[in-house]
């Protein structure tokens, strides 16, 4: 045991852990042996020793009144088990060891590990073993769970019967399963991918995985704040996505600066900053919007290209819970406005967190961008909006 404290520091260093957390495995898998070859109803205690590079093993023995029914074993503890008398000592006979001990007190009972033979040495080895393991699951849930909403990348390992696809990151393992990978995507192993974090997990059979998707919104916003100065410097914010993954997206976006163009700025010159991520995303169309607090311009902006009459809102979203719009729509606007298999009107709805009811007018748009009529009910003009707000 004289080399004991390097050790320690040794396992610490080479496993990333913790100096504190390698000396608390120890002394727990020390008491768990004791437990294990003395006898587990008693009460021990362990201390390692810095000064003298020793590791101390002790029985604890708590002083109580004399006469008390817990010396004679009488009794159950606060969990139901019986009482052995073995963790108790009269006050009397404890101050027989020392004067000063008062009821509450411990008295301490040194024991030699050696003695314990060679089954206690393989004991305490597992059990320590099993406690460091278990500290660096824990440190790796920390270090991951903190990475959840980011984009990491690693190397395709495997690809099981179910398409799910394992990759290495690191010194752990992710999963990207089938839901989460973009339509018509298919991967090799050896290939370089790159997905956000969606949750980490244990698992029986593979240890800790951490779940990656490639279909989230999450994935599209950290790829734009790679490519997009002005987001990571938080002169543009993402304030809304929704996508359909491998098909369209759709992004609300912010400008904290007045000098700062939201949508140029994410769009980039000739477009050379949107049709960057969008490579990455099997060429998804990615439409941005301007975000507004006011719910009938963005739900009309969420609809563009479609020109929109008004807006009503009938039922403003609660939590987990839609909010309820209906919009006013020129005929010759509304095929825009569902878009091709309904792609326009579904992102508009996720986007805002509206659901929508189209109510078709006659007529066509006007160049002003006002249908030629109104409908009756009271709603807002979205045109006269936009002209107030610019």
């Amino acid at each position: 045991m004289d080399k004991i404290i390097d050790i320690l520091d040794s396992i610490a260093y080479e496993k990333g852990l913790q100096i504190r957390d390698v000396e608390n495995a120890l002394k727990e898998a020390l008491i768990k042996t004791a437990e294990k070859m003395v006898e587990e109803t008693l009460v021990f205690d362990a201390n390692i020793d810095r000064d003298n590079k020793k590791l101390e093993l002790s029985q604890k023995v708590e002083v109580v009144p004399d006469g008390d029914s817990r010396t004679l074993g009488l009794g159950e503890d606060e969990y139901g088990n019986a009482i052995n008398p073995e963790n108790f000592i009269e006050l009397t006979e404890a101050k027989e060891i020392d004067a000063d001990l008062e009821v509450g007190d411990t008295v301490n009972y040194d024991l030699e590990f050696e003695n314990m033979g060679r089954n206690a040495a393989t004991i305490l080895h597992n059990n320590f073993e099993y406690k460091i393991q278990r500290f660096i699951e824990e440190n790796l849930v920390s270090k991951y769970k903190d990475k959840i909403g980011k984009i990491i990348s690693g190397t395709v390992t495997r690809v099981d019967r179910q398409e799910n696809t394992f990759i290495e990151i690191g010194e752990v393992k992710g999963m990207l399963q089938r839901k989460s990978r973009i339509k018509g995507e298919t991967f090799r192993i050896g290939d370089t991918i790159k997905a956000v974090v969606k949750s980490v997990n244990i698992d029986k059979t593979n240890g800790l995985i951490i779940e990656i998707s490639r279909t989230s919104p999450k994935f599209l916003e950290s790829l734009l704040v790679l490519e997009v100065p002005e987001l990571k410097d938080e002169k543009v914010s993402i304030e809304a996505s929704a996508r359909i993954p491998g098909s369209r997206a759709k992004i609300a976006l912010l400008s904290t600066d007045p000098q700062i163009d939201p949508i140029g700025s994410v769009v980039g010159v000739k477009g050379v900053r949107i049709s960057a991520v969008s490579a990455q995303l099997n060429g998804e169309n990615i439409d941005c919007v301007e975000y507004s607090a006011i719910p009938e311009m963005f739900l009309s902006r969420a609809l563009s290209p479609a020109i929109i009459t008004s807006v009503k809102v009938d039922k403003a979203p609660e939590f987990n819970e839609k909010g309820k719009a209906t919009i006013t729509i020129p005929s010759d606007q509304k095929s825009k406005a569902i878009g091709k298999a309904g792609l326009n009107i579904r992102l508009a709805s996720m986007l805002t967190k509206y659901d929508i009811e189209l109510v078709e007018i006659e007529g066509a748009t006007t160049p002003t961008g006002t249908g030629t009529s109104a409908p009756e009910e009271r709603t807002t003009d979205t045109a006269s909006l936009e002209a107030l707000f610019k």
